[in-house]
């Protein structure tokens, strides 16, 4: 690791505090007018494919409406003339412009003057003839024809029928999506939607969040070891290897500490958006590790953009809370821990802060150190005096990282130099700067302890020291007298120390910034008792028989979990970073797709590629076998579903084909229960259906398509998964959903850091659901194992998968459901929702 890296590493909370607003609201502009950008296109491109209808139809239509009913005048106010295209043309495309759906094209009459009544008429017989030809020729136009002549008696009414069958339209950003009415649906009005009697319970926490925040892994005296990820803070027991968590934070945990007690938890969360963008308020809770009863919220409103270091007091056995915000100016405050109240506050400085203490000996004094600082504050009367540290003859370091009291009182600082500096009072100089002159804090000694950073500092019983270092990735003991006296190193795999805590004196607790926990003695080594990944995840797989599950992401890590044993069994790493993964039904391969088209096939148990093949230049989104296994269909931003057939035993692929008709890039894909069609989703909120087995042939006519079984259901857009979209909704509101393998339920993750558990079928708008929470990040993936007894969640940027239990239910089958709850009537209105 070189000197830059090492920079960054060093700033590593630096850079996650510094300017989050102005960031965060160019992130938001710069995604709306992405989205906007595509809706146009793809309103543009829907606008002209109905111009073109619009040109071809009509006229059609008028002279086959002449010919068999004469006196249907009424009709003809309908039809638009061919010199009034031009208008329409125009209307239409403002309405796609705009994003929205025009409520009616305004009808004007024919104003062509008539000719002789008598050649006019032979005319428009022969044209009649020659149209009702084309007609008998295209039954979708006769059946559109004798339509409007039916409803010719009625101007104004519209019906949700279409060729044969019934639809409904529901309309995402203004563009309009058909979905067909499947045939066991005699009333479409009358269908029920109910939440599902499943619930999910959490059951297991994967990851940690080491990569960017400190001091926050601690051990109870109950064998649990407290740390947090997303929005959960996990209370791990070590030996038992169970889990209990706290779930009462609305966003991502920041920062940790233990009350004196050692049985009070103080826990402070960042600010986050709600789904409208509009910012939530950061606040600190105190809470009993024993009952995980909150006893106290800290804070709310007062605090902005977040909380980033917590201290409680211990001179008055914990009965102050010390807060640091992520303001600009860092706002320093002293709260009562009993009445929460806000005692004191003062600006402590526009750096960054990264840890906060009271004196042990006296609650009065505070100290906090940052980027280029360590201030010791006095409290007095409400009232913060602040004294910064001399440096003096020494280097001033970039980064003070940590600090620590020693039991002499003095203080020990770690810094991005590799050293720990021993700071203390020096009498005021009263010959140099006179009468005035104030006592100062100074360095006394400095010694040298790590190559790279010094991340972490932790007393020991009896005066002895731990220190965790960065580049060099070594945890030293020093006596009280800052000698060394055993050191290790940790493997280069799980990063750089970040935190230590002291089990019993000889086993550690070590928390690194690859997100791994590590447990363990100098003698003995260290081993991970939880890892997880560090950068933002994608892909999600779960095995078709066995409880173990698949991810993947932009760490460029695979990794295979148990479900059971609540672990991870394996973890390779790639050259390039995975986005998406699918088991084959054999359950001896998967298939990993890469940002680049490139796609491997793993074995499970030796992990060796034994395929790999490339597909376009651009990322892949789906890899889904078909039931049997006999086919693999890879879905690519280039917006092309490559098909292949798969033999021995998923070791070998060649092309069979390729889908070909999407305008946009592929987001999701499912195949039949019998493995000859596709149903697939894109970036422009278009759903196509495709018959494999006739050659990756399109298929236009999407009713044929509409009883159709489908072997899983991942499609975000679909008429049996309708009502999972909230009323407003943009088109990626909803990233992933998964249907259970009972057919009972539907999981979907949202953007907005939200799991729900819809019934399954959920054909109807706002349709009631189960909302979960504890991500913090937008919930990118969910997968369910393959007995549906839990259901996987994966986060984004938080890095965090969770395990839920489901619980309940019962054994109706869905389409026991649908066909109950619909009744004998043979029409529906055609509904819209936005």
């Amino acid at each position: 690791m070189d000197s830059s890296t090492n920079s960054l590493d060093d700033a590593s909370a630096d850079s996650s505090t510094e300017f989050p607003d102005r960031a965060s609201m160019m992130e938001v502009r710069l995604q709306a007018q992405e989205d906007e950008i595509t809706l146009l296109k793809s309103s543009l491109a829907d606008a002209l494919r109905r111009i073109r209808l619009h040109d071809q139809l009509l006229p059609l239509l008028k002279q086959q409406l002449i010919a068999v009913n004469p006196g249907a005048a009424r009709v003809l106010n309908q039809v638009c003339c061919s010199d009034s295209c031009s208008s329409s043309r125009k209307l239409s495309l403002s309405s796609a412009a705009d994003g929205i759906r025009h409520p009616a094209t305004r009808v004007r009459r024919n104003s062509e003057k008539l000719g002789n009544p008598e050649r006019q008429r032979k005319r428009l017989d022969k044209k009649a003839a020659s149209s009702a030809n084309l007609l008998t020729r295209s039954p979708s136009l006769e059946n559109r024809a004798k339509e409007l002549i039916a409803s010719a008696g009625s101007p104004g009414s519209r019906r949700g029928t279409y060729g044969q069958g019934q639809s409904i339209k529901m309309f995402i950003r203004g563009r309009p999506i058909t979905m067909y009415i499947p045939s066991n649906i005699q009333n479409y009005e009358d269908l029920k939607m109910e939440p599902p009697s499943e619930r999910l319970e959490l059951d297991w926490v994967y990851g940690y969040r080491g990569r960017d925040c400190r001091a926050n892994l601690y051990f109870l005296p109950t064998g649990e070891a407290v740390y947090f990820i997303a929005c959960v803070v996990v209370l791990y027991h070590i030996n038992s290897r169970t889990q209990r968590h706290y779930r009462k934070h609305t966003d991502c945990v920041r920062c940790l500490t233990l009350h004196p007690d050692k049985v009070r938890v103080a826990s402070g969360q960042t600010s986050g958006v709600d789904k409208d963008g509009k910012p939530l308020q950061p606040c600190v809770h105190i809470w009993d590790s024993t009952t995980l009863v909150t006893l106290q919220q800290i804070g709310l409103g007062t605090f902005q953009r977040g909380v980033g270091s917590v201290a409680f007091s211990f001179a008055d056995s914990g009965a102050f809370l010390c807060v640091i915000d992520d303001s600009n100016e860092h706002m320093l405050s002293v709260w009562d821990c009993n009445k929460g109240t806000k005692h004191a506050e003062v600006k402590s400085t526009n750096e960054a802060v990264f840890a906060v203490e009271f004196n042990p000996s006296d609650s009065t004094n505070i100290i906090t150190c940052g980027k280029s600082h360590v201030y010791f504050w006095t409290l007095n009367s409400g009232q913060f005096t602040k004294k910064q540290g001399i440096f003096g003859k020494y280097k001033k370091p970039k980064f003070i990282q940590c600090f620590v009291f020693s039991l002499t009182g003095d203080v020990l600082t770690g810094d991005s130099e590799g050293n720990i500096l021993t700071w203390g009072k020096s009498a005021a100089d009263v010959k140099t700067l006179g009468k005035g002159a104030k006592e100062t804090f100074q360095i006394m000694r400095q010694t040298r302890a790590h190559e790279g950073s010094v991340f972490t500092l932790c007393p020991l019983q009896g005066g002895a020291l731990l220190s965790g270092g960065g580049k060099d990735r070594k945890i030293i003991r020093w006596s009280a007298d800052l000698a060394p006296e055993r050191e290790c190193e940790i493997p280069e795999k799980y990063g750089a120390v970040r935190t230590i805590a002291d089990v019993d004196g000889e086993e550690l607790l070590v928390g690194t910034t690859r997100n791994a926990i590590l447990r363990g003695t100098f003698s003995d080594g260290f081993v991970a008792i939880v890892q997880g990944h560090v950068d933002e995840m994608w892909g999600l797989a779960t095995h078709p028989s066995q409880n173990i599950f698949l991810t993947c992401g932009h760490d460029r890590q695979v990794c295979l979990w148990n479900t059971e044993e609540h672990k991870l069994d394996w973890c390779i790493t790639l050259e390039e970073y995975g986005l998406c993964a699918g088991f084959c039904p054999n359950g001896s391969v998967v298939s990993v797709g890469l940002s680049t088209g490139r796609w491997m096939v793993l074995d499970l148990l030796t992990r060796e590629v034994v395929s790999e093949f490339t597909d376009g230049n651009e990322q892949l989104s789906v890899m889904r076998y078909s039931p049997d296994g006999s086919f693999l269909a890879v879905g690519s931003h280039d917006n092309f579903i490559y098909i292949y057939n798969v033999t021995e035993s998923g070791r070998r692929y060649a092309r069979f084909g390729k889908c070909n008709g999407h305008s946009s890039f592929i987001t999701h894909l499912d195949w039949s229960k019998d493995g000859k069609y596709i149903m697939s989703n894109s970036g422009d909120y278009e759903i196509l259906y495709w018959d494999i087995a006739a050659g990756c042939k399109l298929l236009r006519n999407r009713f044929e398509s509409k009883d159709r079984e489908w072997a899983s259901y991942t499609c975000v857009l679909g008429f049996h998964v309708m009502g999972v979209w909230l009323e407003g909704s943009d088109g990626t509101d909803i990233n992933a959903l998964c249907r259970s393998h009972s057919e009972r339920m539907v999981a979907v993750a949202d953007d907005f850091c939200k799991v729900h558990l819809f019934q399954y079928p959920c054909p109807k708008p706002k349709a009631p659901s189960h909302k979960y929470d504890g991500h913090g990040s937008h919930v990118t993936n969910v997968c369910f194992t393959h007995s549906d007894s839990h259901l996987l969640s994966m986060g984004g940027k938080d890095t965090c998968i969770l395990q839920w239990s489901v619980m309940g239910g019962g054994v109706i089958d869905s389409r026991e459901r649908l066909a109950s709850a619909s009744s004998t009537s043979t029409s529906s209105p055609e509904p819209a929702t936005s």
